[in-house]
């Protein structure tokens, strides 16, 4: 993009590994990154976060995006996805952020990304100023132990793998997935989390349900909650990228003078 800068870096994780973040900005970063959260079996890379980067251009903003631990060009299988990882690479990010001078973030989160947004702004409020969610699974941890019969849930417990595969991926996942489903429960983000927020979904989800977002909407206690659906947008919205980058950077912008 005409006249920004662009930087690719590599960040070690405590755990011995690599998370790869990607940023761009105009001349000298702004005091604020939007972020974009890729989904499950995604990366950071992909129509949705280019339209988000596009949008971040246009304004001046600058633009972050990385790869969850297990996904992309990060180190780690998805055998070791739990919620706790995902929300420690977020942190790792924001502190990289921090110390480029960076003291705020406003995530975009995909899916998955959007569960893992969502907690982030919960525990660290003081560094979001507002977030953006795409089809959000806010029950992550749950749903997929939700679909399981006990046979195969004990089977996932005892071989440590459960199988997914459809038209985008075919990948095994490890049973501390599982293990940490009650820690994170969906009611919490309801109930406590206290940033603005704004949710994108499409009627024709088929892998996240609307209803999922509906109910968590009537249930929100913090009043600043807006939510877009499009009728005829399947789970990926694909079509709608570029007008939810631009709905989205309009939406933070109403609170980043305030935050900043």
């Amino acid at each position: 993009m005409a006249g920004r800068r662009s930087e690719s870096v590599i960040l070690p994780t405590l755990d011995g590994g690599t998370l790869s973040v990607y940023s761009s900005y105009l001349n000298q970063d702004s005091d604020f990154a939007v972020l974009y959260v890729h989904g499950f079996g995604s990366t950071r890379s992909g129509q949705k976060a280019e339209a988000v980067e596009s949008a971040c251009a246009g304004r001046g903003w600058t633009f972050a995006a990385f790869d969850f631990r297990g996904h992309g060009v990060s180190s780690g299988t998805l055998l070791e996805l739990r919620g706790s990882r995902l929300l420690e690479d977020l942190e790792l990010v924001r502190d990289y952020l921090v110390g480029r001078g960076i003291p705020k973030m406003c995530p975009v989160g995909s899916s998955m990304g959007g569960w893992a947004a969502s907690w982030f702004a919960l525990r660290h409020p003081q560094s979001v100023p507002a977030c953006a969610l795409i089809a959000p699974a806010l029950d992550f941890l749950h749903s997929r132990w939700a679909l399981l019969t006990e046979a195969e849930r004990e089977r996932w417990r005892q071989t440590g793998k459960l199988k997914i595969s459809n038209q985008w991926i075919d990948v095994e996942l490890g049973y501390g997935l599982a293990e940490e489903r009650e820690d994170y429960p969906p009611e919490r983000i309801a109930a406590e989390l206290s940033r603005p927020i704004l949710i994108f979904h499409g009627l024709k989800d088929e892998v996240v349900s609307v209803d999922r977002t509906l109910r968590f909407a009537r249930n929100v206690v913090y009043p600043d909650v807006e939510l877009r659906l499009f009728a005829h947008g399947d789970h990926r919205l694909l079509s709608f990228a570029g007008e939810m980058a631009e709905e989205s950077c309009r939406f933070f912008a109403r609170y980043l003078e305030n935050e900043l």
